[in-house]
């Protein structure tokens, strides 16, 4: 695979040299800077790839390797007329990309909240801090902070009780904190949600179910997948995070079934799927390893990741990358053969585009201020993590195809 890691541009924390010292060679990225709907310019794409690859001639070689994301404006998901400009935006974004060599565009179809949790300091049993989803906290913050209209019915009884005791004994520093951390815009943006405006967010998909939202969805890729496909640019959508809905919103990339529509819908390798075991792993019902043997040919780019699941199978936490619910080793040899496929075949980009999704903020990152999930020793730990597993993995399979070669040519000479 190919190695990545995701950065946020020159104010990240995080430096590109510390994504090469990490064994990195791609880099994901995107231009934040651009108001979501606007096309992102030649020029701006450029300067980006400049900087990337300023020091490549001293120091071993970064380039752009996958954009994430390019933003799906809030009209194209509410299928209101205004979405043709924004898609033509779009369509020419994609061009540009593609006239700049980068080739691989992941985005997502969640409304209004991108990802979302409810603790971003959730402290480990060896003293490191991940990011955590507690279901009663969210109903909390949607019971008694936002008091969205019609919220007590997505909520079971003992759960919206529990909720609202809690709140009774919360602090304005805890409350203030919560609100905060639910409210996270876009990763890598200076933007965030204002609580005072929000509920109107949320009004604009009153009458927007999940049918509605899917249809929209496929509208959006039966008019930017020709385009991706004529300038040979990959799209790939990132699952709901977390795969289930939240403040009434509906979600629509959260299952197999969900991926397999979604690939139908326009079916062309332009249209395709950014495998995400963290996401995709906090349900159950999905299989992993399965959806990498059924729907392998699809996917563009892989995020790594484990979530746990706690005792209510809602709650979650960001596990180590190798423990949690996601079998590693499993995916990882999936993934492997589907690259092994691909290099015999011809079809398909054998060497995927990887990243170890989000990494517990540890040792001096303790002392840091990072994006949540982004900081760089817990990251650089999954990453050595993952290539081990891989490498292990790649030759335990050449190793099974080494005495079957030898029987081969053991029966041809008799």
């Amino acid at each position: 695979m190919l190695h990545t890691m995701r950065w946020f541009g020159p104010n990240d924390p995080v430096s590109l040299f510390a994504l090469r010292q990490a064994g990195c060679t791609g880099v994901v990225t995107a231009l934040h800077q651009i108001p979501v709907g606007q096309v992102w310019p030649v020029e701006e794409i450029q300067a980006r790839q400049q900087l990337i690859e300023a020091d490549n001639e001293q120091f071993s070689p970064l380039h752009w390797a996958v954009v994430e994301s390019l933003p799906v404006h809030e009209d194209i998901k509410k299928g209101r007329p205004a979405r043709a400009q924004y898609i033509q935006a779009y369509q020419q974004s994609i061009r540009n990309l593609a006239a700049c060599g980068i080739s691989t565009v992941c985005y997502n179809f969640m409304p209004v909240l991108d990802w979302s949790r409810t603790n971003l300091n959730y402290v480990m049993p060896d003293g490191s801090r991940a990011l955590r989803f507690v279901w009663q906290d969210f109903a909390l913050f949607d019971l008694c902070i936002l008091k969205r209209p019609g919220a007590e019915n997505d909520y079971e009884p003992a759960v919206a009780a529990a909720a609202r005791e809690q709140f009774s004994s919360m602090s304005a520093e805890e409350i203030a904190q919560l609100t905060n951390t639910v409210l996270l815009g876009l990763p890598g943006s200076e933007e965030a949600f204002e609580l005072a405006g929000f509920q109107g967010l949320l009004n604009e998909y009153a009458s927007i179910d999940a049918n509605t939202l899917r249809e929209n969805l496929y509208y959006f890729l039966r008019e930017v997948g020709p385009v991706a496909e004529e300038v040979g640019v990959t799209l790939c959508i990132h699952p709901d995070d977390p795969p289930f809905p939240l403040l009434g919103l509906p979600r629509v990339v959260s299952t197999e079934a969900d991926l397999l529509g979604l690939v139908q819908a326009y079916d062309s390798p332009a249209n395709g799927i950014t495998f995400c075991t963290g996401s995709l792993g906090v349900r159950p019902d999905n299989d992993l390893p399965g959806i990498v043997r059924r729907l392998g040919h699809r996917i563009h780019f892989v995020h790594l990741r484990a979530t746990k699941r706690e005792e209510n199978p809602r709650n979650f936490h960001e596990a180590d990358h190798l423990t949690g619910d996601v079998d590693m080793y499993a995916v990882v040899q999936e993934l492997v053969r589907e690259e092994l496929r691909r290099a015999q075949t011809g079809e398909g980009n054998p060497n995927l585009p990887m990243r170890p999704d989000h990494g517990h903020q540890m040792l001096d990152d303790l002392e840091k201020r990072t994006y949540p999930g982004y900081s760089a020793i817990g990251r650089l730990k999954g990453l050595a993590e993952l290539r081990g597993l891989e490498l292990g993995i790649r030759r335990s399979l050449a190793d099974q195809e080494q005495p079957a070669l030898t029987t081969s040519a053991h029966t041809f000479a008799q």
